[in-house]
């Protein structure tokens, strides 16, 4: 009646266990090979994502003393603006007096 005897159909059925088993195995090889290449390029990229938020750091420190530095030479510059200022430095720097002042000096000790 059925075209298979029961010697084939048993033949059959282990040659289909067997090519499942094959598959299984190298779906899960695949599968090893993944999560190995992505773990890999996970903790390469953290390594990298660390180092530049360390080098970000530091730029970030050196963009502050930068920032601080212009302020100040911003305030030097509006000082300039100011005569009696102007005064000052030529008289401190230069002994540059104005007419009829007498300038006081007095010894400092060195210690």
């Amino acid at each position: 009646m059925n075209r298979f005897t029961a010697e084939e159909k048993s033949n059959h059925s282990k040659n289909s266990a067997a090519g499942a088993k094959r598959r299984r195995f190298m779906w899960i090889v695949f599968v090893a090979v993944f999560f190995g290449w992505a773990g890999y390029t996970y903790f390469d990229q953290s390594a990298v994502i660390a180092d530049k938020g360390k080098e970000l750091a530091k730029k970030q420190e050196t963009s502050e003393d930068v920032m601080a530095s212009l302020t100040q030479l911003k305030y030097e510059l509006s000082r300039l603006n100011d005569d009696e200022y102007i005064g000052q430095l030529a008289r401190k720097w230069y002994n540059i007096y104005p007419q009829g002042e007498t300038p006081i000096r007095t010894e400092q000790s060195e210690q």
